[in-house]
């Protein structure tokens, strides 16, 4: 079997396995409408492209939906070699200045794109025809494919109708700007923009990428605006780390990473982030700003009074006026849920000789009963931590709080104490599958 075969199997598969999941990642269905849908098509006998086999597993399904739900319809390919399509005669950086050439003209070849780049000083390789040629069949960056992308392209912006099924969120570095600390350090931007409304649903200015922003990020739009369908974040993105993902899986949010190579995804965020440079930050005296604070203020007010009231040419109509139109269309979150404590991180420790466990530094101190024990640590990540609830074996020991390690050494303890408590509202957090 040649590569143009293997490559045409390998999309028969990638197609069908869509066909089998593409009802269930459906951003606003229920869970119990997911678990009778996922029952039927379990039950059904199915032609599987590459196999002998006419019935697929629930995890079999569940598998294909992971995959999709982080890579795309590229992450339901079946799997080859892991160095195939990585260039090892030019850089990355090469390799993204071709693709992003030859989907912003497609009618270009290949030899002509890498011609240009070379003149421009963009490449500095020599980089081989086999090697270039096997760059552009294994990354889908043939001709016929680069114009169905661009076609692909049109039809994106009509995806996602209805606010809140698609939120996409991406940093920007801006200019250095005083830290409160005689220093002066660069301001970033993380931004969050609705994919069908362009409305900015959070936007703030930090001196870092950190996950607890992104985390802070989330937690507004669900508390101020409704329920996130699904997430789309560049590839392997610095800010979603795995305490992220433990909530997002919790909240059932898919949060979707573009693939290498291929920005053409998040063309929105990007689009906004030309729009604050030149409508925003060039407008700005940049000696004259002070503190974040005061940046994140003249923000705010340029966002409600600017960009959200003029017309977007993609849209025809201002981001507000889309946003209100889709309203009803939102679904909010329930009432009984505690948002704030589903952000609370989880991580293990185990119990020193003196009841001790230490959390980002601080010491607190647990039953004596633990000593010797990993157990589990449920705390607010957002500084200071002033407070722990420490579970272990399935029982909640209830809460700790720091202690003075000097004072702790004088306190004579009582071995017999077992350290469970009786179950109240104080001291029982929710557990996942909220939703």
């Amino acid at each position: 079997m040649d590569l143009h075969e293997r490559e045409r199997v390998r999309k028969e598969i990638a197609d069908f396995r869509y066909s089998v999941i593409a009802e269930l990642c459906n951003p606003y269905l229920s869970e119990e409408e997911k678990k009778i849908l996922l029952k039927e098509k379990t039950q059904r006998q199915y032609d599987i492209p590459g196999s002998i086999k006419t019935r697929i597993t629930s995890e079999t399904v569940r598998n294909w939906i992971r995959k999709y739900t982080q890579y795309g319809k590229e992450g339901l390919l079946p799997k080859q070699r892991e160095d195939r399509g990585r260039p090892r005669s030019f850089t990355d950086t090469e390799a993204e200045s071709i693709s992003r050439m030859l989907e912003k003209k497609p009618e270009l070849t290949v030899s002509s794109v890498v011609k240009k780049l070379k003149n421009k000083g963009i490449i500095e390789s020599e980089i081989s025809s086999s090697a270039l040629s096997r760059f552009v069949r294994t990354n889908n960056l043939t001709k016929k494919q680069r114009i169905k992308v661009k076609d692909d392209k049109i039809q994106l912006r009509f995806s996602f109708e209805s606010p809140l099924q698609c939120v996409q969120a991406d940093a920007m570095h801006g200019f250095p700007i005083p830290d409160g600390k005689g220093k002066k350090r660069k301001a970033i931007l993380l931004a969050f923009i609705d994919d069908a409304t362009r409305r900015i649903l959070y936007g703030r200015f930090a001196f870092s990428e950190k996950s607890l922003l992104f985390e802070d990020g989330i937690r507004h739009i669900l508390k101020s605006h409704g329920r996130i369908g699904r997430l789309y974040v560049d590839n392997g993105s610095t800010f979603v780390s795995n305490q992220t993902k433990r909530i997002l899986q919790t909240l059932s949010i898919n949060i979707i990473h573009s693939k290498p190579y291929r920005p053409q995804g998040r063309g929105k965020i990007e689009r906004f982030f030309r729009t604050v440079r030149q409508s925003f930050l060039n407008l700005l005296e940049q000696e004259e700003i002070k503190s974040l604070d005061q940046l994140n203020i003249l923000f705010s007010s340029w966002l409600e009074t600017e960009y959200h009231r003029e017309i977007h040419s993609s849209l025809g109509i201002t981001p507000l006026d889309a946003w209100l139109a889709g309203s009803d269309k939102i679904k909010h979150m329930d009432p009984f849920v505690d948002i704030d404590s589903i952000f609370h991180h989880q991580i293990s420790r185990k119990v020193y000789k003196d009841s001790i466990v230490s959390v980002h530094g601080t010491a607190f101190e647990v039953p004596p009963i633990l000593i010797g024990k990993r157990v589990t640590v449920i705390f607010n990540p957002n500084p200071p931590i002033e407070k722990i609830t420490v579970k272990s074996g399935g029982k909640n020991y209830g809460e700790a709080r720091p202690v003075d390690l000097y004072a702790n050494t004088k306190v004579k303890r009582n071995s017999d104490f077992t350290g469970e408590l009786e179950p109240t509202a104080s001291n029982i957090l929710p557990t996942g599958g909220l939703l």
